[in-house]
């Protein structure tokens, strides 16, 4: 077994291992694994604090912040209010000042009382109640040994956990899933009731004991289950229901919400009331000792028991699953199913879950059902993409804020509070958070900060700098005090900067004295004041901002004949972020070239894809010249804020040399930065693994966001070069099988196969890969 030790952040402590119901599904007292007959009926004093001492030990070991206990059973009520008392404390005592204790108990609630309550509300433990319905579905199978009905005497219990008194004890209800009974009768018994959470479950069953099926179909438990989602959906989902709330999250990318569902490492642990150790209680549906491990708390620690082959055996993701499984695009939704549910004798659990069909038509359904809610609208709209980049940007800089423990010095402290004041106030601000480059600097300050380098405070002081050119840009706003760098220079990203020296300030070549600069807004210009110098109005028209000394502007492209206007940034100090190095400041020359270049390029991209030509126009907003490769100027990442991404907007490439290879580089850049800001905000595929999948452009499988690059560049070029977007029908085949694409990821998907059948490329050529050459464009 590979891959790091997983702690155990929930145990399930049986205190008692006997029960006042006979229900015929249960997986301790009816299935394979008799164990419980050798048990102590109720957990010892010494089981206890070595409990206890144990879980302190593994908590404070691996720095937990918090831990769940789960007492269970049997029916653990039966251990009488004395023995609770005592496992509370015992527990509450030894996890004190170590990590959070979150207690819990599950009940069938036949014997639970004000007397048990009043214990609970003492050490805050909630507490989950079996219900499997109305009380037709409960009395199917929990019913006392003599066939009596238990339902009046749960819903008795229920009740007084509605009391005001007690609500906030009231953890949720909990149904074993039978699919002979009515799903709509029994949602709704379970929804009257009003609890916290409802917790469907599919009754453990195996290859060996398959579930029941009256109907005989290979997806009644789905059926049944997606009936009752429609129940719930139409109702307005008036209760969180844990199984869909989980589909919900991994449909987004996000983790699995239950150990039934899922790649989610498991982190439980049991243990039995003689103490021993064991695995996940639902094992005992497999085969006699299945749970078993060996240890127990009176002689091994819960480190022990982590590094157990049966354990490690649900740690390992992706890989824990069959080779079925691995290649099931719903995988990372269902999990493979429960690892009980995959048993089957003599070959254990390498095969898919008894229920595979069930999952796959649950997973299925529910997206069908709610993807679209599920996809952001920047999938679906460009202008909500460059909004929610922007949003992305603005909430980095919280985080930063947030990290800042010594308020992060003075010209952070003083600038911050009129940041948030101005943000606050409207769209100001838009061209701060929409810079592509101030998302470079916060990454890079971020990460100075969190690893206490000595450059953080330098970081830090640009604040100013980055706030007054949003502000000069806008034409208005209060004045700034802004340092300058080390070298002397003030920067304005955007906007340009000024070199103080000769013939700036009142006697050429004298060095301007310390202290900060102010910077104030002035209409079509900005007034800078020096330390000791005369006010100097700087206009923002190049051609006037050419003729003031010292000052060097950030120059605009295009803007004619229907070309956009775009900043040709060759001065931000954050602009080496590409996989090419940026190039040196250009020369007037070199600038009217650009221009040139850009004025021919721009036709032939709004002729070949007036769609992303229209898409460019609303979001480009910065051209970064890059250097050609040379012997002393490798490519490579940027040495500080490794791996990070400039904004939406920003655009490096590498000066082309014809018109049609700038609207090349123009089309590819772009959709390479399009697809990085879905990326960040639309949440297009989980990236928990490190899956590959076969690609029609590379002799070996890569990785999914490798696949999903190339064909989206390769599908938005074909307007200009159709023989590149060979091949991308069987990468799109390819990437529809991954299991790593999320609700919005399959939209995507979906968008590029229609976006594909435009440009008409014939799927056959996916026998006729293009070379992946090199590209003129880093963008």
């Amino acid at each position: 077994m590979t891959g790091p030790l997983v702690p155990f952040r929930e145990i399930v402590l049986k205190v008692h291992s006997r029960c006042d119901l006979a229900c015929d599904h249960c997986y301790i007292y009816e299935h394979a694994d008799q164990s419980w007959r050798t048990r102590p009926k109720a957990i010892s004093d010494e089981a206890i604090s070595w409990t206890a001492l144990r879980l302190a030990e593994h908590a404070k070991n691996h720095a937990l912040p918090s831990v769940s206990v789960i007492l269970h059973g049997g029916e653990p009520l039966l251990a009488g209010p004395a023995r609770l008392r005592r496992v509370c404390e015992e527990l509450t005592r030894a996890l004190d000042g170590i990590a959070e204790l979150d207690l819990r108990i599950h009940t069938n609630g036949l014997q639970l009382s004000p007397r048990y309550l009043d214990l609970f509300a003492e050490f805050e433990l909630k507490v989950g109640i079996s219900l499997d319905g109305d009380r037709t579905a409960n009395d199917r199978h929990r019913r006392f040994a003599d066939g009596r009905t238990s339902h009046p005497l749960v819903l008795r219990a229920v009740e007084l956990l509605r009391q005001e008194r007690y609500r906030h004890l009231y953890l949720g209800l909990l149904c074993t899933v039978d699919v002979a009974n009515d799903p709509v009768a029994v949602y709704d018994a379970l929804a009257e009731l009003d609890p916290p959470r409802i917790d469907f479950l599919l009754p453990h069953a195996t290859w060996d004991q398959p579930p029941a099926r009256p109907d005989g179909s290979p997806t009644a438990y789905a059926d049944w289950l997606l009936t009752i989602f429609d129940r719930w959906d139409s109702r307005g989902r008036p209760v969180p229901v844990r199984l869909f709330e989980s589909l919900f999250s991994t449909l987004s990318g996000g983790p699995s919400l239950t150990e039934s569902l899922g790649l989610a490492p498991t982190d439980l642990v049991v243990v039995e009331t003689d103490g021993a150790l064991e695995q996940v209680d639902s094992l005992k549906s497999a085969y006699e000792g299945a749970a078993a491990t060996g240890f127990d708390v009176l002689r091994h620690s819960f480190d022990e028991v982590a590094a157990h082959p049966g354990v490690r055996a649900r740690q390992l993701g992706l890989a824990s699953v069959g080779e079925t499984c691995r290649s099931c695009p719903v995988v990372r939704s269902c999990g493979g199913g429960l690892y009980t549910h995959r048993y089957r004798s003599p070959d254990g659990f390498d095969q898919t879950s008894v229920y595979c069909a069930d999952l796959e038509a649950l997973v299925r359904g529910v997206e069908r059902r709610i993807g679209g809610e599920l996809v952001p609208p920047a999938v679906v709209e460009p202008g909500a993409l460059l909004a929610d980049d922007q949003d992305v940007t603005r909430m980095l800089s919280g985080t930063l804020t947030g990290e800042l423990a010594d308020g992060g010095g003075p010209h952070w402290e003083d600038t911050w509070p009129l940041l948030v004041a101005l943000d606050e106030s409207g769209d100001v601000l838009d061209r701060l958070w929409g810079h592509p480059y101030t998302r470079v600097w916060l990454t890079d300050a971020l990460t100075a900060v969190r690893e206490e380098r000595p450059e953080a405070p330098a970081l830090l002081r640009r604040l100013p700098g980055r706030l007054a050119a949003a502000l000069v840009l806008d034409g208005s706003g209060p004045e700034l005090r802004v340092p300058r760098d080390e070298d002397g220079v003030l920067r304005l990203p955007a906007v340009g900067e000024l070199r103080p020296g000769a013939g700036v300030g009142d006697a050429a070549g004298d060095k301007v004295p310390p202290g900060d600069t102010v910077v104030r807004p002035d209409g079509d210009g900005f007034l800078v004041t020096l330390p000791g110098r005369p006010v100097l109005r700087i206009p923002l028209e190049p051609e006037a901002a050419a003729r003031v000394p010292g000052w060097r502007a950030v120059r605009p492209i295009g803007g004619r004949d229907g070309v956009p206007v775009l900043r040709l940034d060759d001065l931000d100090p954050y602009r080496d972020c590409y996989r090419t190095l940026a190039a040196e400041r250009l020369t007037d020359e070199a600038v009217a070239e650009w221009d040139r270049l850009l004025a021919d390029a721009w036709p032939l991209l709004l002729r070949a894809a007036p769609r992303q030509a229209a898409e460019a126009a609303g979001c480009l907003s910065t051209l970064t010249p890059l250097a050609a490769p040379t012997a002393d100027r490798v490519p490579g990442p940027r040495t500080t804020g490794s791996g990070t991404e400039p904004g939406y907007g920003g655009l490096g490439l590498v000066r082309p040399s014809s018109p049609g290879e700038f609207a090349a580089g123009l089309l590819r850049g772009l959709r390479r930065a399009k697809l990085r800001a879905l990326t960040r905000v639309g949440g297009l595929y989980a990236q928990d693994g490190e899956w590959r999948h076969p690609s029609p452009w590379h002799p070996e499988p890569v990785p999914f966001s490798v696949l999903l690059t190339e064909a989206y560049v390769r599908i938005g070029l074909a307007a200009l070069e159709p023989d590149g977007a060979i091949g991308a029908a069987a990468a799109l085949a390819a990437l529809d099988r991954a299991p790593e694409p999320t609700a919005a990821g399959h939209r995507l998907l979906a968008d590029l196969r229609a976006e594909l059948d435009t440009h008409r490329v014939d799927s056959a050529g996916a026998g006729r890969p293009e070379p992946a050459g090199p590209e003129p464009s880093r963008g």
